[in-house]
């Protein structure tokens, strides 16, 4: 694979909290600064709704910062008389992206109480409400690439596309020339599946990657205590920081094609050092010492 320069941090330990996003000014401010002080030089995209896209990325160039990649989450399950306005709100989001200058957005579906109950085993299973999510991700993607954007389906543990059988269900339903793929190496990870062997089965419709770590001995302690979404990754601590966890990130590398050339972001959802600081910080050494496809931060 070819030397990559798209290399990017969610900022995540800096905007969420026990009471959810913080995506205020002061706070994304406060981001921005840190995430510049720790070495990135890109940042997951997420804009105020009080700023302008020309603001916010005036914001992050006064850092040293450019955008990646953002996501748009929604669920794809709802009564048929909301999906105009799911769309709209896709599109719409889709224009800030592009606004950003991004070519790529991660598209994923939210978390359903069944599965923040019962996280990375499937819980709830039902095939036609399968199909269904799969019909309207198809929409809502058609919808973003009409607009000139890339979506990359990012599979996300307690969604409706958690396990191997639900994201392979999804890809090879829904056309690549419609729907690209945005791997997370911790999410595929805690939900089952070898992200290394998902990431070489669909190789040629990755459009972003996420790199999350995950250590497997706290992953396996929430599944057999029986832990929600919510103690598995906060007091079980199953979200590591990259190189710290079990995800075998030299085999996803080695699964990419040799032409890869689009964007990975580090990501830690709760930090497991003891700081937002210090995570963020590992994360850019952890990614400056990786070899040469993983790009440069």
């Amino acid at each position: 694979m070819a030397l990559a320069s798209k290399v990017a941090v969610n900022p995540l330990p800096w905007v969420l909290g026990p009471d959810g996003f913080d995506l205020s000014p002061t706070t994304v401010r406060a981001a921005v600064a840190g995430i510049a002080d720790a070495g990135f030089t890109a940042m997951h995209s997420d804009v105020p709704e009080q700023w302008s896209a020309a603001e916010y990325r005036a914001v992050l160039a006064d850092h040293g910062v450019r955008p990646a990649p953002g996501y748009f989450g929604a669920y794809f399950d709802v009564p048929v008389d909301e999906l105009p306005a799911l769309v709209e709100a896709a599109k719409a989001h889709a224009g800030v992206q592009l606004e950003l200058g991004l070519s790529e957005v991660f598209l994923a579906s939210h978390l359903s109480p069944e599965r923040i109950a019962s996280p990375a085993v499937g819980a709830d299973f039902d095939a036609s409400r399968l199909e269904l999510v799969i019909e309207r991700i198809a929409l809502v993607a058609g919808a973003i690439t009409a607009e000139g954007l890339t979506p990359c389906f990012h599979p996300h543990v307690g969604s409706w596309i958690e396990t191997e059988h639900e994201v392979r269900a999804m890809l090879d339903t829904i056309d690549a020339s419609v729907l690209s793929f945005g791997p997370d190496t911790g999410h595929l990870f805690w939900g089952g599946s070898d992200p290394a062997a998902l990431v070489g089965d669909y190789a040629d419709r990755v459009g972003a990657v996420h790199l999350k770590d995950v250590h497997r001995v706290a992953a396996a302690t929430a599944r057999d205590q029986q832990d929600d979404y919510m103690a598995a990754t906060t007091v079980e601590h199953v979200w590591t920081e990259p190189g710290r966890g079990d995800v075998d990130f030299e085999a996803v590398f080695a699964a990419l094609p040799a032409t890869y050339d689009g964007w990975f972001v580090v990501e830690v959802d709760v930090p497991d050092l003891p700081s937002k600081e210090e995570s963020t910080a590992a994360s850019f050494r952890w990614i400056t010492e990786q070899p040469e496809q993983a790009g440069s931060a």
